[in-house]
């Protein structure tokens, strides 16, 4: 039996059924057994339920009552604000904030691995020239030994 069916043969238990409609089920129930062993089972289960019905009432009548919901229900949709649109710069942070990680975590890879303090440095093309860095004051020191000692000093003597 097709789900319309079932939902008619409901309908004729409730006496919701026309009165043409009404027929065509009770010509069913003589024919059908399917149909009468669901016609009792509802019959039985609206008996076993009766007992157990709630009877609530509205203050208000059917209508009313739910227009009250829509209401409410149109109201709170109205009172969420409409998303803005991005700025520009929302879509260039999904960008700039990885690239300025990997450049953060770059520089501080370069001040581990560099040199923490002064630096003495010998020039290799002139052994007489002794350079100092000292990074904290930022200065650079150059210390030339005099009298030089190579064939352009010899020169100028």
């Amino acid at each position: 039996m097709d789900y319309d069916a079932q939902l008619k043969l409901q309908s004729y238990l409730d006496g919701e059924l026309a009165e043409s409609e009404a027929r065509e089920i009770a010509n069913r129930l003589a024919q059908d057994r399917e149909a009468v062993a669901l016609f009792a089972e509802l019959r039985n289960t609206r008996q076993a339920l009766v007992g157990c019905e709630v009877g609530l009432t509205l203050p208000e009548s059917r209508e009313f009552f739910w227009s009250k919901i829509q209401r409410e229900v149109y109201r709170l949709e109205k009172s969420q604000p409409a998303p803005r649109p991005s700025p520009v710069f929302a879509a260039w942070r999904r960008f700039l904030m990885p690239a300025g990680a990997v450049l953060a975590i770059a520089a501080f890879i370069g001040l581990l691995s560099g040199s923490h303090g002064p630096t003495h440095e010998m020039a290799v093309a002139d052994p007489g020239a002794f350079t100092y860095h000292d990074f904290s004051a930022g200065t650079t020191l150059v210390w030339l030994t005099y009298p030089a000692e190579n064939e352009f000093a010899d020169k100028f003597e």
